[in-house]
């Protein structure tokens, strides 16, 4: 009876071991937030820019071309396909994880064991064959298979792998939003250098003007009419124009320089559209639905995606808290002398055996690796929820930006085409003696600020679309 009672003991202790083995500790989730307004503002449309396709977002055939380089040899974006690669491995070494490991083997050796032991006493009284005994040293020759596996009980192995999958999925959306920023960044840069195209040949076209109002000025105080001073102040502004002039051509280069580098090339000379930028009409844009980012914007999709890995490792992490169960198996031939090698069945050995091994004490880095799960996973909620909210706000901005430059374009607009005009008014004025110099000289500079100010306009205005194209995610299908 005893006996009895320190056997059920005994069991109900075990019991309560394997429990306080298996025993996870509490972690309280958080639910991520897909909550998104329902527009961006009054329009319920379901028509979205983002499903464009870039090659006919873009007409101009020459940024074409250059996005078409760019995404065949940035560098960026290879070093992006290489870690594509190397997710696509990893979900390979997962998958393999899953299965047997089987492996195969072969060696030789030697072996003296002392006579006064169990081996040794036993090798003494045994004969190889009637009156050949066991040789002290005795050769071992070997070769055969060997199999491992681990029973996936608690599906550790397989959300490692869906884990992995995951990961990969998320690289393929994390090239696609590399692919979205060098559409845009390249279109972008075209068109700034489009405007500073332009803008040299607004500066250029007024040192021809303000060259001919110099030689105006000198001819006038040769007949007295003007001092000296207004011959230098027009030839400040004239030189003041011809530094301005070079340091556009400065900018240019450093542009093409920029341009040529997102091509992964070497600076070269970038084609480009020589048609008047002012005449340049920005692609129109429909925004669509804020739901519709989810589903367009790569890094979105790679924060959702990062955050199905995080959810699955809470789980493989959670696993490690219980038992694993191991089998492994192995045959093959063994003998101590070449010739008994392949004798069948006497050299023939065999084994299969199963493991059933938890953790049971001192388990804080199985619980450290479980919190620092979880707060991975929290981690990519708020990453999740962070790129939902910056998408929306990016919208939101842009669509701001291209309403307000579009308003502020037709203004200027008419300021330039009125300073133009007053620039002929001017010279009129003051060669029948009824506006003095400095006016001629201030309608001038104030033509070209003008002038400078709507190209510079424009430019933001394509800039503008060109952002609400990638902040809706086009750019990348």
């Amino acid at each position: 009876m005893l006996r009895e009672n320190s056997l059920k003991g005994l069991g109900l202790a075990l019991i309560c071991v394997a429990y306080s083995a298996c025993k996870v500790p509490e972690f309280t989730q958080r639910a991520e937030n897909k909550n998104v307004p329902t527009s961006f503002g009054t329009s319920t449309d379901t028509l979205n820019s983002a499903n464009i396709q870039w090659r006919k977002f873009f007409t101009d055939p020459d940024l074409v071309n250059l996005i078409d380089t760019a995404l065949k040899n940035n560098q960026e974006l290879n070093m992006t396909l290489q870690e594509i690669e190397i997710a696509k491995n990893e979900v390979r070494a997962k998958k393999g994880e899953l299965l047997p490991s089987v492996s195969y083997g072969a060696g030789a050796g030697l072996e003296k064991v002392g006579r006064y032991t169990s081996s040794g006493a036993g090798d003494a009284s045994t004969d190889i064959t009637p009156g050949k005994g066991v040789p002290d040293v005795l050769p071992d020759y070997k070769f055969g298979l060997q199999a491992e596996w681990e029973a996936d009980i608690w599906h550790k192995l397989r959300n490692s792998k869906k884990a992995a999958v995951a990961r990969y999925l998320s690289t393929v959306e994390g090239k696609n939003f590399v692919v979205t920023n060098l559409v845009a960044e390249v279109a972008n840069s075209y068109y700034e250098l489009l405007a500073l195209d332009n803008q040299l040949d607004i500066v250029k076209k007024n040192i021809a003007l303000q060259s001919n109002a110099l030689e105006l000025m000198k001819i006038q105080k040769q007949a007295t009419r003007v001092t000296e001073l207004a011959v230098r102040k027009f030839e400040a502004e004239v030189l003041n124009s011809k530094s301005m002039e070079f340091d556009i051509q400065k900018d240019i280069v450093n542009t093409e320089n920029k341009i040529n580098f997102l091509l992964g090339r070497f600076p070269q000379p970038i084609p480009r559209s020589k048609a008047n930028f002012t005449d340049l009409v920005p692609p129109s844009i429909q925004e669509g639905l804020p739901s519709q980012l989810l589903a367009n914007r790569p890094d979105i999709k790679q924060a959702e995606l990062d955050l199905v890995a995080a959810k699955l490792d809470v789980k493989v992490a959670k696993a490690k808290f219980y038992p694993s169960l191991g089998i492994s198996a192995s045959i093959g031939y063994q003998a101590f002398n070449p010739s008994y090698l392949l004798r069948t069945p006497e050299s023939i050995f065999y084994s299969l055996a199963a493991d059933l091994a938890g953790p049971l004490i001192n388990k804080n880095a199985i619980k450290a690796d479980y919190l620092t799960a979880n707060a991975k996973q929290l981690q990519a909620v708020y990453n999740y929820e962070r790129s939902i909210l910056n998408g929306y706000i990016e919208v939101a901005n842009q669509l701001s930006n291209l309403s307000n430059l579009q308003k502020s374009y037709d203004l200027k607009a008419k300021q330039a085409k009125a300073l133009t005009e007053s620039i002929e008014i001017s010279n009129d004025l003051f060669k029948s003696a009824r506006a003095d110099y400095f006016e001629v000289l201030m309608t001038q500079r104030d033509a070209l600020e003008s002038k400078l100010e709507l190209i510079e306009t424009k430019k933001q205005q394509l800039n503008a679309v060109v952002n609400i194209y990638q902040a809706l995610g086009g750019g990348w299908n």
